[in-house]
């Protein structure tokens, strides 16, 4: 008996995040019959409450400097006022779009819909409410949540997910955590106007990052006028007349509006029904899964945060690709997570591919480090106290560059570029001998001479 006659889809995917919708699309472009269900909105963690909100608002939040910045060149901004509640109705209208942009694409590619939970009852079988569908391959896609530590007061708190949604902009926000969601939220309420104290237990923001991205990231929030509290954490939040008030471990108390938690994510797996039906996940909950993305039951796979390999969404698009080509296009496609390019919308921004110069040398061997820190131009005349990073670690033996990474305006849109080369195994030579361009920050990734220190 074949699989079509056998069971109600080919493929069901639970959770229409970017991982999901993309091999749902995928697959049905293959030819396969494609159920997908979702409990909130079609779009996930980057569409809904995740990536695309958040750099709305990080855009919104640059324009105080914007208007500081334009009187060294000659303008002069007056009465410029802001409204929270503006900037929320056009960033949910934004939001909206783009979920009716994402169902539409499924209803084309013909995969049905269903707007409830779905839970795993079999190796082929989700619960849809009263409902039951079978399928031949059941691909999971469920994303991450935030996750809050268990504290006296943490019943106080927001996480990102509820910080999209505030009525009103805190006069006074406490932002808990070192990461790059922490370190993002904390530029945003700061550029709004919020008072931002950031708290983080570490003795440098962004842990896993090159350590001068750390450094410079780190001094840039403390000059924007982040109240930055390092190597201390909170021990409980107390609800007062006059706000929220945080109790250090340290001893120090710091009083806010609002506290954010921003300490991690973790995979959405509670109640899915994983080890009912053997699949084999994780203390921390990650599904694991092999190069391909199946799990440790047959005809079951994960893709995305659900698995904890890179969680970021361009990579969770790429797998949910690869494994719709893999099970359902005929074209194995094992998913390779080497020198995959990130970045953090803080302010400044960061854009990084490739080894940290802390962990090259345990994965390639020995390295040359090139660095340079300036004053980009722009602030020759805004005057702006502002620094500009950018940095090569290379493999001493073969000259391949292994690693970019770039504090300052713009980052991101320059590393995506250079992660190709990267990518490519490109050498410092290769580098070397493309001409820049002038002037632009840019042109110094191909202009560093002579490297600041060498390694092994």
């Amino acid at each position: 008996m074949s699989t079509h006659e056998k069971h109600d889809f080919d493929l069901f995917v639970i959770g229409a995040g970017s991982g999901g919708v993309r091999a749902a699309r995928i697959a049905a472009g293959h030819g396969a019959r494609v159920g997908i269900c979702e409990e909130s909105r079609v779009g996930g963690t980057c569409v809904i409450r995740g990536c695309v909100p958040k750099k709305l608002l990080v855009y919104a939040s640059h324009f105080a400097e914007e208007f500081e910045d334009a009187h060294g060149f000659g303008w002069t901004v007056e009465a410029a006022r802001f409204s929270w509640p503006r900037l929320l109705r056009a960033k949910d209208a934004e939001i909206d779009r783009l979920n009716r942009v994402y169902i539409r694409l499924l209803m084309e590619s013909g995969v049905t819909l269903y707007p409830r939970r779905g839970t795993l009852i079999g190796p082929h079988a989700i619960r849809l409410g009263e409902q039951v569908v079978t399928a031949g391959h059941i691909l999971i896609a469920t994303g991450g949540r935030p996750w809050r530590p268990d504290l006296p007061g943490i019943e106080h708190a927001i996480t990102s997910d509820e910080a999209f949604q505030l009525q009103d902009l805190p006069p006074r926000v406490a932002v808990v955590g070192g990461g790059f969601i922490a370190c993002e939220f904390a530029g945003i309420f700061n550029g709004l106007g919020a008072e931002v104290t950031q708290i983080y237990r570490g003795d440098a923001v962004l842990r896993g990052f090159d350590g001068d991205v750390r450094r410079v990231v780190g001094d840039e929030l403390r000059k924007k006028g982040i109240d930055l509290k390092l190597a201390t954490d909170v021990a409980r939040i107390t609800r007062t007349d006059p706000g929220l008030e945080l109790e250090l471990q340290d001893g120090q108390r710091v009083m806010a509006d609002q506290v954010l938690y921003a300490t991690g994510r973790v995979p959405n797996v509670r109640g899915l029904g994983l080890e009912e039906v053997g699949v084999a996940v994780r203390a921390d909950g990650r599904v694991v899964v092999d190069e391909l993305s199946r799990t440790s039951v047959d005809h079951i796979y994960a893709v995305g945060d659900v698995t904890s390999r890179v969680n970021l969404t361009p990579v969770a698009i790429y797998e949910g690709h690869a494994f719709a080509d893999t099970v359902f296009g005929g074209w194995e496609r094992p998913v390779n997570h080497e020198f995959v390019p990130s970045a953090v919308f803080s302010q400044p921004p960061v854009g990084t591919v490739g080894y940290s110069e802390e962990d090259a040398v345990h994965h390639v061997g020995a390295v040359d480090i090139y660095l340079a820190e300036f004053q980009p131009m722009k602030h020759t005349l805004s005057g702006r106290d502002e620094k500009m990073m950018m940095k090569l670690v290379v493999e001493s033996a073969t000259q391949e560059v292994v690693g970019v990474h770039i504090v300052g305006p713009d980052a991101p849109e320059i590393v995506q570029g250079f992660a190709v080369a990267v990518k490519s195994g490109l050498t410092k030579e290769q580098f070397d001998s493309t001409i820049g361009i002038h002037p632009t920050a840019a042109e110094e990734l191909v202009t560093m001479r002579k490297p600041v220190r060498s390694h092994g």
